[in-house]
């Protein structure tokens, strides 16, 4: 019963908000609510919220500094230079600039933290993708899945939570599963080649030689795709319209056709309104602060270096790192009161949405029906498939990572997979580095506090970016999959 009601509220919270019935907030809270009651355990929903809740508040913590700490260090312009250099580089063009989402975030996915992966990642890629009428779940899914993958690294989190379940060394699931993981990252940048040059074929083969200067530049656009011919137009360059304007287009702009998406005519995740508040990285924003730049660099660093040593908890290390910027960058307190409120919407949709997937936790674990979930896929593996238990473990991780947290995953589910293997002679470190295969997948699962992060500040549907995401990261973890097979690694 606990099993069927589990799958049930999953899928009814999968249903609710990919059909935009619900936003995600009101269908984590109320989904869970309403099936707490069904199982007769009504009474105790309160025990299971507030587990819940303390489980995530350090979570919820670190994303509040974390948007407040890299939110001032775009206000201050730390990350234009990267902006300019990935401009460069793509000159806008569709395919290059999806490619460069991919390279970026799984450079940045270095640090082992998803969240700092999206932040800095939408904060480079998000203007770009405005000013070009580019698809933003396009840029949600790359990125998503690059880190995904790139989350296995050892200090990332499910390599070193597979090693602990099982009492092994982090080094011996991590280092052969190199190459398998390799390949599962050049099937992301190849994915990106392919959803780039489908947004080329959409846009246009364009070139934006000067976007980033604060007058006029020259564009050349081409009117069709691939081969088309190249002509100058003048564009408004890439900054902010004031507040309550839109950018018009200059004289001899060709008419801009409605991009591929939605029934209306709008980009898919990009709202019926994609282009309304477009906020770029304006060059002559007041809350620049170059005499500061190298300061603002050395902090950023010296924040990751910290936090890959693990020095201090992550919580404590953003609040420390949100406050030294404020202070140095912005010493006057109606400075600080105004970019604080500046990026209050981001820090509260974050916060509540991580606070609200934790009474979906919360009730999940708390019933027990995430137990019997996973008993009764581990129970519905045919005997005949024990001596194969690391394909069979590799092929469970993508569901149930994505319908459990890690947590849940490694230290409920992995011991068993790795107990039933061992009795057919398959190695527990076989069954470890196959754990790692959904991880891809796992990223975009609504458990996920980080996924939150990158679609609020990318301003895209949870649900738009599911519906987009979800294929190709199970793809991925396919492919990460076969290619440890083939080469012995699983």
């Amino acid at each position: 019963m606990l099993t069927v009601l589990g799958f049930a509220m999953i899928a009814t919270f999968l249903v609710l908000i990919m059909m935009k019935k619900m936003s995600p907030i009101a269908a984590l809270v109320l989904v869970p609510a309403l099936f707490c009651v069904l199982v007769g355990q009504g009474a105790q929903l309160g025990d299971y919220v507030l587990e819940g809740v303390g489980n995530l508040a350090p979570t919820a913590a670190m994303l509040m500094f974390a948007i407040v700490y890299f939110g001032v260090m775009i206000d201050v312009g730390l990350f234009d230079p990267i902006v300019r250099g990935i401009l460069r580089f793509c000159k806008a063009d569709p395919l290059r600039i999806v490619v460069g989402t991919a390279v970026l975030a799984a450079i940045v996915s270095l640090d082992g933290d998803g969240s700092t992966t999206f932040m800095i990642t939408v904060s480079a890629m998000y203007p770009l993708y405005k000013r070009l009428g580019m698809s933003l779940v396009v840029m949600t899914g790359v990125a998503a899945t690059a880190n995904g993958v790139m989350n296995t690294l050892p200090w990332g989190g499910p390599t070193a939570r597979a090693a602990t379940a099982l009492k092994l060394d982090a080094g011996d699931i991590f280092v052969p599963m190199i190459p398998a993981l390799g390949a599962g990252l050049l099937f992301v940048f190849a994915l990106a080649y392919v959803l780039g040059r489908r947004e080329r074929k959409r846009l246009g083969h364009l070139t934006l030689d000067e976007a980033l200067e604060p007058r006029t530049g020259t564009v050349l656009a081409a009117a069709g795709g691939d081969g088309g011919p190249e002509r100058p137009v003048t564009a408004p360059a890439l900054a902010s319209p004031a507040p309550g304007t839109s950018m018009p287009p200059a004289p001899g702009t060709p008419p801009a056709l409605p991009p591929a998406g939605d029934s209306d005519g709008d980009v898919d995740g990009a709202g019926p309104a994609a282009d309304e508040g477009f906020q770029g990285l304006d060059p002559e924003r007041p809350t620049l602060r170059p005499r500061l730049y190298w300061f603002n660099a050395a902090l950023t660093v010296a924040l990751l270096t910290a936090m890959i040593m693990e020095l201090l908890p992550i919580p404590v290390l953003f609040l420390i790192g949100a406050a030294l910027a404020l202070t140095v960058n912005f010493p006057h307190m109606p400075d600080q009161k105004a970019r604080i409120a500046a990026h209050a919407d981001n820090v509260l949709n974050v916060a509540g949405m991580v606070f609200a997937a934790a009474v979906f936790t919360g009730v999940l674990t708390g019933t027990g029906m995430v137990k019997h979930m996973a008993d009764w896929l581990v129970g519905a593996v045919p005997e005949a498939m024990g001596p194969h238990m690391a394909l069979v473990t590799g092929l469970l991780s993508l569901p149930l990572t994505y319908f459990m947290s890690n947590d849940g995953f490694y230290f409920g589910v992995l011991p068993v997979l790795a107990e039933a293997g061992a009795a057919h002679g398959v190695s527990p470190l076989e069954i470890a580095r196959a754990s790692l295969v959904g991880q891809a997948l796992h990223m975009s699962s609504p458990l996920v506090p980080a996924v939150y992060v990158l679609v609020g500040m990318a301003k895209v549907e949870f649900g738009d970016h599911t519906r987009f995401t979800v294929k190709w990261a199970a793809l991925t973890s396919l492919v990460v999959l076969g290619a440890g097979l083939l080469l012995g690694i699983i």
